[in-house]
């Protein structure tokens, strides 16, 4: 063997390539579920793609517009409420809806995926308008309107509407049957209907015509007795109302109670800037008399009697004067009385007190005898509404018109208590009172 210098020509390689699988498209052919499966996913990637659009883009300007415009309160009850997510949950059942058909081999239940689908599709966009109710109310929350007046009944009445006509146009979806037949076929039910939201009826009336009367209002102090509620009003929904007590309890009102029963409502007391003082001292009858020439006299010497001794006497003489020798009998004579006097002190004491209001009702009256003693009613109003500077004002009064009592021969009515009964057997029997 010997080298001639050329190089045989080399035989063509043949590779097998019979271990690899069919094109793709001729394994979908060969394979119809191969082909459901695959339109399947399809269908979910573009869903999944136009959902990240819509979130990225549409909703992105939205928020940036929101903040650009000054509403950005708005944006973070929007983000706060989950608004914005729930409407773009709405995306891919809007695209399934229109894309289910276009999937291979699903046959007839392509009619069932995209009504229950276009159904998905309304509910989101639904919860997402219930949503922007709730992020409306946020930001009414931070306003100073909220602090008297409250739109939690109209934002509970629009989420209720918007969920009945969402109920009506999906089941309407899903039957494949027009919204205006199935409304009606609620005329029919309407008597049951009315039957099974006949408080939900009551509280929408009631929490209307309250809110729209201006009737009650968020920290208004009310006082129900048949509900057991005195204190400050929390929160007016729908369908209830709280009520904070005064023991920080809290007592819980359906709507159309307030509506339909009585109750009190201090909140013109509190815009007056009087609150009213009524409260009576009993005292004792046996104690009542006229009232002699020295003590008179004595009593001028206090300031707030001075001027109204002096104008009585002369009404008093002038009047004994004219009765000529009738005035010799005491009991034809006009004479000034310890509890007479003892009322206009109580006037000019009220009429001269910095914190009693001048500009409203005052009186210091006597009520009608009873058992218990004679009741002198003091009526006035103090120039402060607040709890703690009212019970002291009022307590410096009746603290002042209890002391001055004995000045004018009157001592106060008070049941017998047991020392007094051990005081009386013991006088009985000659022996000293035991305390």
């Amino acid at each position: 063997m010997h080298n001639t210098g050329r190089t045989a020509p080399l035989s063509p390689i043949r590779m097998n390539f019979d271990f690899l699988p069919d094109p793709l498209p001729q394994q979908l052919a060969a394979h119809p579920w191969a082909q459901l499966v695959a339109g399947f996913v399809a269908l979910a990637l573009i869903a999944l793609f136009v959902q990240w659009v819509v979130a990225r883009i549409v909703l992105g300007i939205a928020h940036r517009l929101l903040v650009l415009a000054g509403h950005a309160k708005w944006d973070r009850a929007f983000v706060k409420r989950r608004a914005y997510h729930r409407l773009w949950y709405a995306v891919p059942f809007a695209t399934v809806a229109l894309g289910i058909s276009d999937v291979p081999r699903i046959g007839h239940w392509a009619t069932f995926i995209e009504r229950v689908a276009h159904a998905g599709a309304w509910i989101c966009v639904f919860l997402a308008a219930g949503s922007a109710l709730s992020a409306w109310q946020d930001v009414y929350a931070e306003s100073k309107e909220a602090q008297t007046r409250s739109i939690k009944g109209y934002i509970q009445i629009g989420k209720l509407a918007l969920a009945l006509v969402c109920g009506v146009l999906v089941l309407s979806i899903l039957i494949d049957r027009s919204p205006l037949w199935m409304l009606s076929g609620l005329g029919a039910l309407s008597a049951v209907l009315l039957l099974v939201f006949k408080d939900t009826l009551l509280s929408l009336v009631a929490s209307t015509q309250l809110t729209s009367n201006d009737m009650l209002r968020i920290g208004d102090w009310i006082e129900m007795p048949q509900a057991a509620a005195d204190g400050f009003v929390k929160d007016i929904a729908l369908h209830t109302v709280k009520v904070q007590n005064w023991d920080n309890t809290v007592t819980t009102v359906p709507t159309y109670k307030l509506f339909s029963e009585s109750y009190r409502n201090y909140r013109h007391m509190f815009e007056s800037g009087g609150r009213r003082i009524k409260r009576t001292l009993r005292l004792d009858a046996q104690c009542v008399r006229f009232l002699t020439d020295e003590e008179t006299a004595r009593l001028k010497r206090f300031r707030l009697l001075h001027d109204y001794l002096e104008q009585k006497q002369t009404e008093v003489e002038m009047a004994n004067r004219n009765l000529g020798e009738l005035a010799n009998e005491p009991a034809n004579r006009r004479r000034l009385t310890n509890i007479g006097t003892f009322r206009a002190y109580g006037l000019a004491y009220l009429q001269r007190h910095p914190e009693i209001r001048q500009d409203m009702a005052m009186m210091v009256r006597m009520l009608e005898p009873e058992s218990h003693g004679i009741p002198i009613e003091v009526y006035c109003f103090t120039a402060t509404t607040a709890w703690t500077q009212y019970e002291r004002i009022q307590g410096d009064v009746f603290d002042h018109l209890l002391s001055i009592l004995p000045e004018m021969g009157l001592r106060l009515y008070q049941a017998p208590s047991g020392a007094d009964m051990t005081g009386f057997a013991g006088r009985l029997r000659g022996e000293m009172p035991m305390l």
